[in-house]
């Protein structure tokens, strides 16, 4: 009982250090703040269709490989009798997709780093907080140090005994929502927070269009840490007791619930303090440090704030770390696993540096959501329902499930699953081409 509780709050702090790190604590409210309503319910729509079906999938593959990605992938394609090399080699697009991904969270995670120090510090509160944001946001490798040190210390915990860093993760995670909540409920108390509330839940037909329906999609593939590579390798850390339906539901209601949470803390602040020169994907590092400022304890809320969410992401970012080590591992036999940590960690910084600037990250992260983590995220979901034999991966599923998957949780996952994420990672390059 103790090992399946184990396996199961794993996979929730995997996805949880996605959610904090990034996806729904920096990502998610912008885009509710600036497609309301309609991003909310296809962000809702979308992250079920992705969850149940695709996430689960995933995770199934790679509890049924107990390895990473391009195992799972070779095994789709050999017990499907379509063993040539060069269609097995597909499953190093996902596992590149997960690489990219890692360059872009490390560099926002320099940016929280810079947050905690400075709320540490004290220098956070002595200027206003677009002034101190701006200061090192447009400027390059202004965070370089903060960078560096972000990729030294996933190296370390990558490397050494991570039951230490888990454990001390089990007890952050409950303070980071802790103070989550007293944040939301805080800013819900001052004048005119419900400004920010009518303007988040605002139904306006003119956002039923085809960027905000995109946003939505890629938000989804991005909260569930779905990339067709990412959830495989956790997947092979569950045991075989876990029903991964379950568990990935799970997921979904959770990152959802951190994601309207901070935005129902970030939005409101707009109204709450006449916030000006924040909006986009700057919205969340002015918003936050004048919540921070105007309330009692908002020092020590911010230190254990930043603290949270940089340990959240540095475990994420251990995870997706682990997925290319292993496969790399795997693959070339002559590499040690430190020698290929080294070098993983070195190439993510390098191409991280250019990324330091907040415009720049935008540019890169939106690429990402809408097109790399798509793309990754399709090609699994082709090869787990169209490949791979219905049989080996219904039996998968149905491990640890107190219902029966069968028929129907395969065809819609065949028939409806594949091709929505397919037509929209097609239709997302079509509306950037003609743009």
């Amino acid at each position: 009982m103790k090992k399946k509780s184990t396996s199961n709050l794993r996979l929730l702090l995997i996805a949880l250090g996605s959610a904090v790190g990034l996806a729904n604590i920096w990502g998610f409210p912008y885009k509710f703040e600036s497609g309301g309503l309609a991003f909310l319910i296809f962000f809702i729509l979308f992250a079920t269709l992705f969850a149940v079906f695709g996430l689960s999938a995933e995770l199934a593959m790679g509890r049924l490989v107990k390895s990473g990605a391009l195992s799972a992938y070779e095994f789709s394609f050999k017990m499907a009798g379509k063993g040539n090399k060069k269609m097995r080699f597909i499953g190093y697009i996902p596992l590149a997709a997960t690489f990219f991904v890692a360059v872009g969270y490390s560099a926002i995670l320099a940016y929280m780093l810079k947050g905690f120090i400075a709320a540490l510090s004290g220098n956070m509160f002595k200027s206003s907080a677009d002034i101190w944001f701006y200061s090192y946001a447009r400027k390059p490798y202004k965070v370089s140090i903060h960078h560096a040190i972000i990729i030294l210390i996933t190296i370390l915990t990558s490397l050494g005994n991570t039951k230490t860093f888990n454990k001390i993760y089990r007890y952050t995670m409950p303070v980071f929502f802790v103070i989550l909540m007293i944040l939301a409920i805080r800013v819900a108390t001052l004048p005119n927070a419900y400004l920010g509330y009518r303007y988040m839940f605002r139904y306006n037909p003119s956002h039923l269009h085809t960027k905000t329906m995109l946003y939505g999609m890629g938000e989804a593939f991005f909260s569930l840490s779905l990339s067709g590579a990412a959830m495989v390798a956790a997947g092979s850390k569950i045991s075989d007791g876990q029903s991964m339906v379950n568990l990935s539901v799970e997921s979904l209601v959770f990152d959802t619930l951190v994601g309207i949470i901070a935005s129902l803390m970030i939005i409101p602040a707009i109204n709450v303090f006449n916030i000006e020169n924040a909006g986009g994907a700057s919205l969340l590092f002015v918003a936050l440090p004048t919540i921070f400022s105007n309330i009692k304890f908002g020092r020590i809320l911010a230190i254990f704030f930043y603290f949270s969410i940089v340990f959240a992401g540095i475990v994420a970012l251990v995870d997706m770390f682990a997925g290319i080590v292993n496969s790399a591992v795997i693959k070339t036999r002559k590499l040690s696993k430190k020698a290929v940590l080294l070098i993983l960690g070195l190439a993510v910084f390098l191409l991280g540096l250019n990324l330091e600037t907040i415009d720049e990250f935008t540019h890169y992260m939106n690429i990402m959501l809408l097109h790399i983590i798509p793309i990754g995220a399709s090609i699994g979901a082709v090869t787990w329902f169209y490949i791979l034999d219905k049989d080996i991966l219904l039996e998968e599923i149905n491990k640890g499930a107190s219902i029966t998957y069968g028929d129907r949780w395969y065809k819609i996952g065949k028939y409806l699953y594949v091709p929505v994420a397919l037509i929209m990672t097609i239709l997302a390059f079509v509306v950037r081409f003609i743009h």
